[in-house]
């Protein structure tokens, strides 16, 4: 067996923080093999730079998912293509960085595969269905054992790549919301699934940023800039204990903590 550890969306400082203080404890006591977060609001909210980057590497994380707000940081492109990183695999292949990676762990290789929804989000190039079924194909060549983020805000488009990849994939992790539900399980065919893991960040705010800064936009119609919520941090993610063989997912355990 091989536990692996999935963060939810890391948010700012606030959000990196409570990485820090926590992520060696949770790999105690989950016996913890290795850690996936979602890194693509981990710099003030939008995007990731390479000093955010290298704070969630040295507190432990092995690799950073990322997603619609890939591109909001510039400093991106300095990191994108070197670093244990991946962005949605269904932009445009001429952007730069790689949708997939494979990982040796040990005596294992762990396939890591980024996917953007296109209900409700910016245009992407291609479908997350049909470049799924393809890079799972190739990447299934070398191991049973993938994980899949998709960054996607329709929870039905979600599920329905969950039940698409049931079998075929260890786990479809929904990112994106920083909402996480409680619908974590084993799909029928052995595949993990939770609709969103959440968020690592301020439980003051809405979903990470500040609250009046929203509700300006919301009762005035107006954009002030984001800014992201201080104080009282929270830690969501899953836990996936997975059959190295099969490749299936045998335990599935949800991560709620408030610091």
């Amino acid at each position: 067996m091989i536990r692996i550890l999935f963060l939810g969306d890391v948010f700012a400082k606030t959000g990196r923080d409570a990485v820090k203080e926590r992520l060696p404890e949770i790999k105690k006591e989950y016996e913890i093999d290795y850690v996936i977060a979602n890194g693509e609001n981990a710099s003030h909210g939008l995007g990731l730079s390479t000093s955010c980057a290298d704070e969630l590497l040295d507190a432990g994380v092995d690799f950073i998912t990322l997603g619609n707000h890939t591109w909001n940081n510039p400093d991106i492109q300095n990191i994108i293509n070197d670093y244990p990183v991946v962005r949605p695999a269904n932009f445009s292949g001429n952007l730069p960085g790689k949708g997939t990676d494979i990982r040796t762990f040990k005596d294992c290789k762990i396939g890591i595969i980024n996917l953007q929804g296109r209900v409700f989000m910016e245009p992407v190039t291609d479908s997350p269905f049909t470049e799924a079924a393809k890079l799972v194909d190739e990447m299934r060549k070398e191991t049973p054992i993938i994980i899949v983020d998709m960054h996607a805000e329709a929870t039905s488009e979600k599920t329905a790549l969950a039940l698409y990849l049931d079998g075929k994939v260890s786990a479809v992790l929904g990112t994106h919301t920083h909402i996480q539900t409680a619908d974590e399980r084993i799909l029928p065919k052995g595949t993990g699934y939770i609709t969103d893991a959440g968020m690592c960040g301020s439980e003051n705010g809405i979903i990470g940023d500040s609250a009046p800064i929203i509700l300006e936009r919301f009762l005035k119609g107006t954009s002030p800039r984001f800014e992201p919520a201080k104080g009282n941090p929270i830690i969501n993610g899953v836990v996936l204990t997975i059959d190295k063989e099969s490749g299936h997912t045998v335990k599935i355990e949800r991560i709620f903590e408030r610091l």
